[in-house]
């Protein structure tokens, strides 16, 4: 991929100098005289969430906050979907919208609110072999954001892999496209491949855990969400999956301790609710069973 000049960055994206400045204080994105595809991409989710009236500031804390929360994910920009929630940033991961900074997951009315949609993609065809990789992947993740375009982001995930087949963010994304389309037994293939690529990759087990779920091997599964919640303690999802997971083979109250993780890591979340009333009928089968074992 050819590199963009900074003037040709203003031209295509139709900023300011001063505002591209602007953001580069921030810390929003990088100082520099050249940029990448994948480079533009990240500026143009900038400058439409500045558009939506979100300040620079909320949203580099959004993406530092992100980062801690979907542990293994290096750039939110490219591999989250973004969209201003308020005067917020809310991240579109594992199907669902999440403001890192207040932790918190955003009911999604579709139209409500706005994707901050990519640049428009180019075609599926490949360029060169020497193409960048990061660059082909940024393609990729803009490809997927556009549901009607999800073979050509799988085309582009699977060169990514010719050129490099340890890259685990490829393989989680090329995986989850494949889980949506129900094809569990390659989503797993690149699950597990990322897993080697990356062992600290705690996405990487918990989507595992999301496919061994799904084909019945709950207790397999468990381990998988172990993994992931040992790697990122704070990652909601895995507690609520795994709580899910105990209630299936029937080890509810290792189950309460995991809603009752869940709960405090996503306190007001529209899920916050159900994991509230699971921990209820837990504690009450229990008041009813010691009620029962009582001597007359």
């Amino acid at each position: 991929m050819h590199p963009y000049r900074r003037d040709d960055l203003l031209r295509i994206l139709r900023i300011t100098a001063k505002q591209l400045t602007a953001w580069e204080r921030a810390g929003v994105i990088h100082a520099a005289d050249q940029y990448s595809f994948s480079d533009l991409v990240q500026i143009k989710k900038v400058r439409d969430l500045c558009a939506h009236r979100v300040r620079p500031a909320m949203i580099r804390q959004s993406l530092v906050a992100m980062q801690l929360r979907a542990a293994g994910m290096e750039n939110p920009l490219l591999e989250a979907s973004a969209q201003s929630s308020g005067s917020s940033v809310a991240f579109r991961h594992q199907g669902r919208l999440l403001e890192p900074v207040s932790g918190q997951f955003v009911m999604d009315f579709s139209g409500a609110n706005r994707l901050i949609a990519g640049l428009p993609a180019p075609s599926a065809r490949v360029e060169a072999p020497d193409s960048d990789i990061t660059d082909l992947f940024a393609q990729g993740v803009a490809l997927e954001e556009d549901p009607g375009r999800q073979l050509e982001a799988m085309a582009i995930y699977e060169h990514v892999l010719l050129q490099e087949p340890a890259h685990a963010a490829a393989h989680i994304n090329l995986g989850t496209i494949l889980y949506n389309r129900q094809d569990f037994a390659g989503a797993e293939q690149h699950y597990r491949q990322a897993i080697a690529a990356d062992p600290r990759y705690a996405l990487a087990y918990f989507d595992l855990g999301n496919v061994l779920d799904e084909t019945g091997r709950v207790r397999e599964a468990i381990e998988m969400y172990r993994n992931a919640l040992r790697l990122a303690p704070t990652y909601a999802d895995s507690s609520y999956n795994l709580a899910l997971a105990y209630e299936k083979i029937g080890e509810p109250r290792k189950a309460l301790k995991h809603w009752r993780t869940y709960v405090q890591l996503d306190a007001t979340g529209p899920w916050s609710a159900h994991a509230r009333n699971q921990i209820r009928k837990i504690i009450a089968a229990d008041v009813l069973k010691l009620v029962y074992r009582r001597p007359r």
